[in-house]
This record gives structure tokens, sequence and C-alpha cells, in this order.
């Protein structure tokens, strides 16, 4: 009989007496401020830990063996952590809400891609400075498999850096050089699978039965069929389904995205105390943010879809009161590319601090392709606004591909067929659509659905690749411009705005992946260019594509610091009369601005009134451009123009 709660927090409080003798001989060489905090730390945090693992292995006869064995890990990794990681802790207690900051940019890249190795990030950290980011997130750097590694998110190991890119010295060492200089550093945490090369999986193929129960592996197709009815194919170009067969072992094995990513068992506490210890690994390094990889897979249950089911949030709270306790200056951040329904619910302070936004990623996209804000306005009307302790981390693309990701209810309500719409998105980006400007490449279609995904660098996708193919200064402008307004929201609506880095100086779809054997059969290589530093050095230049992409990026991130409005959860956004037109308000510290942005290459006018009827006054001065703006006449925003507002109370 299950017990209920007054009872498992009964038994919570009798548990942590128990172990505390235990734990405080850990502690005996050590100062014992050290035991103070850290027992302070527990014990706000442990029932609420307590709770989560007995509801996912409190059946089990060794759930107390395992929980004491956790505990443990805790204690050792809290003893070992550095002073300088313990005074962070300490500083994001006193500011738990760092993150909303307007002060905060971020920048993502592969390390080999953008500097070589971890020295040559190093080295970059004053190109790092001078575009204002203190947010740095590198892509999956730790050891995988040789060839196709779906770009390092197969982990053979998650405390060996990648051979060609250095050490787990040198990583430490840049995390605290980075810390330094007011950059954090963010990690991927994959913790839905490993590589078919990690050690565990290594033991499990030579018959462990212990490392065998680490993964979901069968004997014949009983079982995965069963799971198989009510999975998606996420992957159906890499296999069929979400089970792959090992002829050399004789076994099928969960594989839902890989087939050299084995998708690991949670249903086992053993793997989910290994997984533990891995994270407060990463957090002793130095990373501050952990990016969540595939958040919606991590449970399984057989007659389900085995995704956002109610144990995969469970398993991320559990991680996050081992945070709490351990290591509290980390922070999660989300990465779930399911139903906007869905990806709100891992955002909350126990859990996900931080989650990607993908929903204004696509709706920024069908907005350019449209003209037409309509869809986005009555999407983030419902969904922008999550807990206000949160944020969102806003972007135009990243290293994947980019999915249509709004809810077809809402397109419903205004009278849109999702499935249709789509179908036109993807005609549109791959520049098969009459007149579209984008020069995007499929991925993963599936002939049987008519489903597909798009890969490609923002300026290609903005028709910056189109326009320079054909020599028109016009086009290149029109390009330039749509560059800069996605860019002007994410940097604007609230949330920690995400550069992915090559964008800043126009970096175009580059086509050489085709030649290598290892990426060819995956389009995202396109957008996951080496760094070409001799047009970053022309980022100086006005004159150059480059350079007016930089100067005018730079600007807005500049401004951006300087605004505090642009700081905190607070964003209105709201019905501007025109289809073409985004509006959305930001409160913060007393201050208010106004955002509006022209999604068409068509200048378009707003009633004056329209800004009076929601209470915003009749003088404005456009922060963009240190102009004044009254109210009293209409607005006229030209071809993708975009205006900050600061309201003149």
């Amino acid at each position: 009989m299950e017990a209920g709660n007054h009872d498992i927090q009964l038994e919570a409080q009798r548990s942590l007496e128990r172990l505390r003798p235990r734990l405080l001989e850990r502690f005996k060489k050590h100062p014992p401020e050290w035991r103070q905090v850290f027992f302070l730390r527990l014990e706000r945090n442990f029932k609420r830990l307590f709770s989560l693992l007995y509801h996912l292995y409190g059946s089990r006869y060794d759930f107390f063996y395992h929980l004491e064995t956790l505990l443990f890990i805790l204690t050792d990794s809290w003893i070992g952590r550095q002073e300088n990681l313990k005074q962070l802790d300490r500083q994001r207690e006193d500011d738990p809400f760092w993150f909303q900051s307007n002060r905060f940019v971020g920048a993502v890249g592969y390390v080999d891609l953008f500097a070589g190795n971890l020295n040559g990030i190093q080295k970059q950290i004053p190109y790092f400075k001078e575009l204002g980011i203190n947010y740095l997130h590198l892509m999956p750097l730790f050891r995988s498999p040789n060839g196709e590694n779906d770009g390092g998110y197969a982990i053979s190991s998650y405390r060996e850096v990648n051979p060609a890119l250095g050490n787990i010295a040198q990583l430490a060492d840049l995390a605290d050089e980075l810390r330094s200089q007011g950059i954090s550093l963010v990690l991927d945490f994959v913790f839905n699978h490993t590589s078919n090369e990690h050690e565990w999986a290594l033991r499990a193929r030579a018959g462990e039965p212990d490392f065998q129960n680490y993964y979901h592996m069968y004997p014949n197709r009983q079982v995965p069929d069963a799971y198989q009815h009510n999975l998606r194919e996420i992957f159906p170009d890499e296999h069929p389904g979400a089970f792959t067969y090992f002829p050399d072992i004789g076994m099928w094995v969960w594989t839902t995205f890989h087939s050299n990513q084995w998708d690991l068992n949670y249903a086992n506490p053993e793997v989910f105390n290994r997984m533990a210890g891995e994270m407060l690994y990463l957090a002793n390094l130095g990373v501050e943010v952990l990016r969540l990889d595939a958040v919606a897979f991590i449970w399984k249950e057989m007659g389900t879809t085995c995704e956002n089911l109610p144990e995969a949030h469970m398993l991320i709270q559990a991680f996050n009161a081992i945070a709490r306790i351990a290591a509290p200056g980390l922070v999660f951040k989300s990465e779930a590319i399911v139903h906007p329904d869905e990806v709100v619910r891992y955002i909350h302070p126990e859990e996900c601090q931080l989650s990607y936004n993908p929903l204004l990623m696509a709706l920024l996209w069908n907005s350019l392709a449209t003209r037409d804000v309509s869809l986005m306005v009555h999407s983030l009307q419902k969904r922008f606004k999550i807990n206000p302790q949160c944020a969102w981390v806003n972007y135009v693309r990243c290293h994947d591909d980019i999915g249509w990701t709004f809810s077809d209810e809402d397109a419903a309500q205004l009278g849109i067929s999702g499935y249709d719409h789509r179908r036109f998105l993807n005609q549109f980006f791959t520049g098969k659509f009459e007149g579209s400007f984008a020069r995007g490449l499929p991925f993963q279609e599936n002939p049987q659905t008519g489903d597909a995904r798009i890969s490609g660098c923002c300026a290609s996708l903005a028709g910056l690749e189109k326009a320079l193919y054909e020599e028109t200064e016009t086009e290149v402008e029109l390009a330039l411009r749509r560059i800069l307004l996605i860019h002007s929201v994410i940097l604007s609506i609230g949330g920690i705005p995400l550069i992915y880095l090559g964008d800043e100086i126009a970096t175009l779809n580059d086509y050489r992946y085709r030649t290598d054997p290892a990426k060819m059969r995956d389009s995202r290589w396109v957008h996951r260019p080496y760094t070409d530093w001799e047009r970053g050095e022309k980022r100086t230049d006005p004159q150059s594509v480059e350079g007016q992409v930089y100067q005018r990026l730079k600007h807005l991130l500049d401004l951006r610091r300087s605004v505090h409005a642009f700081s905190g959860a607070d964003t209105e956004i709201f019905q501007t009369g025109s289809h073409s037109i985004l509006g959305y308000i930001r409160h913060s510290d007393g201050e208010r601005v106004v955002v509006l942005a022209n999604f068409s290459e068509n200048p378009q006018e707003l009633d004056g009134n329209q800004l009076r009827l929601y209470g915003l006054g009749y003088e404005f001065v456009n922060l963009v451009t240190g102009k004044g703006v009254s109210s009293l006449q209409p607005l006229r925003l030209d071809a993708y123009q975009f205006v900050w507002l600061n309201v003149r109370d």
C-alpha cells in the first residue's frame, strides 16, 4: 500500500536522523562550517528529495541502501567542492534570479568549430567580452565515438574531454578563467542516454547483468513491439522505430535517437545515483548552467508514448533538489522540443529554472515567411508567461534543426491547418516556394507523413545567401534587416538571448559537409561551419556585410544592458491592429519600454491612438535611434524596422 504524504514526510525525517551520524563521520577532517552549511541545505531540501525518490523507487526492497549511497555521493561532492565555487553558491542563493538581468547575453557554439580547442576558447575571451557575452554554452565536448556521434551527443565519458579539444584540467581552468571575467560556463548534461562506447555500455555488451540493467535491453522483439505501438519515430532516416538490434550480443536495445546512443534505464535507482554523481562532477568543474538534453524521453512506461511522463518531471526535480544541497550555484536549462503545453511544464524553480523557447524560434521564422504576426501574437499571449522566478532562453536558431513546434490548436483558432502550414513552411525555407528568400535544407524528411524540419544558418534562411548570389543590393539590405529584426526580438522580449556564434558576422550555409562521410547524411552540419576568422576580421568594416551585421547587433547588445525594463519576467504582448506588426511592453524597476517590430518588407503604419489605448502615453524616445516619437501622429515602420520606445511618464 502506498504511503500517504504525511507518512512519507515522517519517514524522511526518521531516515535523515538515522543517516546523520554516518554523514557526520565524513566531515571529521574538515572545517566545521562546511558541515553546518551542508546540513542546513540538506535539511531544507531532504524531504522534497526523499518524497520524489520514494515515489520512484520506494517499492524496492533496497530503497534505503540506494538512498544512503546517494547521500554519501552528495556529501563527498560538497566536501570536494572548491572554495571559489562555494562562494558562488552563496552569491546565487543571495541573488537567485540573477539570470533575469538585462545584462545577461548568451552565446553558443562548438569548441572545435569556433576556436579549435579549449585553449583556443580561452584565447577568445576578449572577443566574448567585446561582444558582451557573459553566458557561454559550449556544445558537447566530452569523449565520444569517432565518426558519427550526433555532434558529440553520444557521450562515452562524462569525465573525459575529447582529446582533440583538451583535457579535464584545461576545462576546469577555462571555467575558472571565464568566471573571473564574469562569464558563466554552460555545458550539456546528456542524461537520457550514453554512447555504446561508454564503460557501462561496454560492460553491458560483455554480458554483465548489472550493467545490462543500466539500459533497456531485450533478447527478442516481444517487449520492444509492445512499447513501439505507442512510440513516435524521432530519426526515421537513422533507424525505424526506437530500438536497434545488435547481432554481436543478440539483443535489442532502446535507442530513441541514434543507434550508438543507448537510453538509460532510470527505473534502476543505481542509474539515478550514478548520473547524480556525474552531474555533481560537472558542477564541481565550475559549470554554472547545465542544459538538460532530451528531458521528455527519460522515463519509460508501457502503454504510453514514453514522453513527458510524470516520472520524468520527478527525476528532474530530484536532480534539482540534489543541486540545491550540494551545488546550489548550479541551475538547469530544459531542452524540450515538444508541444508548447508540455514545454512549460518543465519550467519551475524546483525543476528547470531556465528553458529553451522553441515556440518563439518557430514563430519568428513563420512570421518572416508569412509577413503575418497573427499566429505569434495569439500563441505568445497564451504561452509566453511562465513562473516569474524562471526565464526563457530565446534564440533564432541553435545547433539543431528548426521544427515547427507551434500548437495545432492555436493555429486552428485562426483558421490555419497545422499540417498544411508546416508543409508550406518546409517548402518556403528550402527555397521551393515561389518567391522565397530562404536557402535551407530539409532534415529528417519522413516520406510517410510528409514531416520534416529545417537546417540552415540564420543568414541563409533570412535571404542573404540568395541575395549575395544574385548580387542584388536591395535584397542584401532586406536580408540584413531580417537578421537584425529577429535578433532584436530575442534581445528584448524577456529572458536570456542566445546567439549562435557565427551569426553575429552573418555566416552562410557551408555545404562542404557533404564530402565528409561522418556528416554527409546529417543536413544540420550545413549550419555548423568552422568560424572563418578572415570574415570575422571584417566585423569592424562598416562597408562589409559582416561589419554591418556585427556593428548593428553590437549596438543592440550594448543598448540592452542599459535598459532596466529588459530585466525580469514582465512582458505584455498586445494586438497592434496590424497583421505585420508585433507589439509588446516590458516593465521593470519602474521603467517601461514598448517594442514594435514590422515583419514585412512593406512599410506599415500604426495609429498613434493604438499606443494611447494601452495607456502608454504621448511621448517616447526610440532607444534604437535616440530620436523622439509622438503618438499624436501615426508611427511609420519601414521594411523590417523595429523600435524600442521608452515611455516618457
